[in-house]
């Protein structure tokens, strides 16, 4: 068993020594501050030496009898990908859940309910050749099933977050920035198509109707369709800005070569 303590203020990292010494094969990694959960991820499954690999997060919203299920599915596909059932998390949590499913979903082209269960199962030999992008690229189950590995769904059981969900609206919008630019080819450029065509069309029935009405009234409302048109168009530059400053962020990321996470202590 691995633990990775991501920076924890309470006694977590003491519990995880005791553990240790009463038993070696429980091994715990000791961030230097709060990393975050993906680079956590990372740090687990580059040192599991098994080859069948189990991954859980700590907030106790998943239970443990549920791996044998797991790993009875991973005998026969790469890897076996927990979809949570009768999730306990409110509906701010679950509506960008599923925005975010859907367009993971639509871009690795691989038609599981839940990439966002971080309870699943996975042969070592399909997690390794991607070690150096997995923690980088926030979405490890999709970024493993976007690579061509089989899968299979298991239901595991869900029980509410005992300290509610770190992931906050605002959170969950990054992190469907994150799935654009991690997983669709050149958003950008399709953005900037569908901009353009779209504003096309506004423009040419704008200056349709306002031929029609100018004819008919001899009063055409020319400063409130104009204004509307600027702020759809500022609406849209800003996603596209977005866009541009995640790209920017990974950009920035990888020149500088940043490590993931720095580490405290290892047991």
């Amino acid at each position: 068993m691995i633990f990775v303590d991501d920076g924890s203020t309470d006694a977590t990292f003491d519990r995880l020594r005791g553990l240790h010494e009463r038993d070696p094969r429980v091994r715990a990694v000791r961030f230097k501050r709060n990393f975050g959960q993906h680079p956590a991820m990372h740090a687990g499954l580059a040192r599991a030496r098994g080859a069948r690999i189990v991954t859980m997060d700590g907030d106790l919203q998943n239970e443990p009898e549920d791996v044998p299920r797991l790993l009875e599915a991973l005998a026969r596909v790469d890897v076996a990908s927990g979809r949570r059932v009768g999730r306990k998390d409110s509906v701010s949590r679950t509506l960008p859940s599923r925005l975010i499913n859907t367009l993971l979903r639509r871009f690795t082209g691989v038609p599981i309910s839940d990439f966002g269960c971080a309870f699943n199962a996975y042969r070592r030999d399909a997690i390794v050749p991607l070690l150096g992008s997995i923690g980088r690229q926030k979405f490890t189950k999709a970024l493993v099933l976007a690579s061509g590995a089989s899968v299979e769904e298991v239901d595991v059981s869900h029980a509410a977050a005992g300290g509610g969900s770190r992931y906050s609206p605002l959170r969950l919008a990054r992190l469907a920035l994150h799935v654009l630019v991690g997983f669709w080819p050149q958003p950008v450029q399709w953005i900037g198509a569908t901009l353009g065509f779209v504003c096309t069309l506004a423009a040419a029935a704008l200056g349709a109707y306002g031929l029609g009405y100018w004819v008919a009234n001899a009063n055409f409302p020319g400063p409130l369709f104009a204004g509307a048109g600027i702020v759809l168009v500022l609406g849209v530059q800003g996603f596209v800005l977005a866009l541009i400053g995640e790209y920017l962020g990974r950009i920035q990321r990888d020149v500088e070569g940043r490590p993931l996470y720095a580490i405290e202590e290892e047991l």
